[in-house]
């Protein structure tokens, strides 16, 4: 029986779902963490370091949020501020230096949006995210764990490949927010989810994404199969010459929001 997005952004919500630091402690051996921008200052909305992965070093970059009111406060409930996209970057570049590949593990509902993170220039952050990933010469794969919102998201999954969780979703706004703008209307938020096409499913027709990680009936198994789809991913896009990445990184996203008029 198919989940419904009601469904699926009830399981998304939920505090016992996995977080980023269940990831790497559970997948990687050895992970250290890394903090601060080198400008400003270091965001706890995003978690980023390097580990081990089977024996394979990599970088692991992702948006983190807490399972208790506490944990969510101290990490801004994984909307990150300016200064936590550009230690993203940092760390991207230091993996493109040792030719790790990086992991991006996405889940947050969008970028904090207050007045000092604008005044710190959020919008140039994202927007420096995206063009530098895009040429990142080391792989890069994806994970769509929980929320994707919006150009929080989007930040970390310009990717040679984009994964998601069987419920997660990805969207270029957040429900709630879409039925705040269009109708006015905060409660209309799963009416909004329905319309906007956002699950696992609609993104892998639609070729946002490369493919669906099976979930399993517990933790273990999710990450059984989030290990698996890792180690096969680097290893094929390890195969690549680095222009051939690149240049396949570029057309990907190149072909996204193609459509016909009518």
């Amino acid at each position: 029986m198919s989940t419904t997005v009601a469904e699926k952004m009830r399981i998304i919500h939920d505090p016992k779902r996995p977080t980023i630091d269940d990831y790497v402690n559970t997948l990687l051996d050895h992970f250290v963490e890394l903090h601060g921008d080198r400008f400003y200052a270091d965001d706890a909305a995003i978690c980023a370091g390097i580990g081990t992965l089977a024996g394979i070093p990599v970088t692991v970059i992702g948006h983190r949020k807490g399972k208790t009111t506490e944990g969510n406060l101290a990490a801004n409930f994984g909307m990150p501020h300016p200064e936590g996209y550009r230690k993203a970057l940092r760390l991207a570049h230091q993996a493109e230096k040792f030719g790790r590949p990086v992991i991006c593990i996405v889940d947050t509902p969008g970028a904090f949006c207050g007045i000092g993170a604008e005044e710190r220039g959020q919008g140039e952050a994202i927007a420096r995210s995206l063009a530098e990933f895009m040429n990142l010469r080391t792989p890069v794969i994806s994970i769509v764990t929980g929320e994707g919102g919006s150009g929080g998201a989007l930040a970390l999954a310009v990717a040679d490949r984009v994964l998601m969780l069987e419920n997660a979703i990805y969207s270029v706004i957040s429900p709630r927010g879409c039925a705040s703008i269009l109708w006015k209307d905060a409660s209309r938020e799963l009416e909004a989810a329905e319309r906007l096409r956002i699950t696992a499913d609609d993104l892998l027709e639609f070729g946002v994404i490369e493919s669906i990680i099976n979930e399993g009936a517990n933790v273990a198994s999710l990450m059984r199969n989030v290990k698996r789809a890792l180690l096969e991913n680097i290893q094929y896009l390890q195969e690549e010459p680095l222009d051939v990445l690149l240049q396949k990184r570029y057309e990907k996203f190149r072909k996204v929001g193609v459509f016909n008029e009518i």
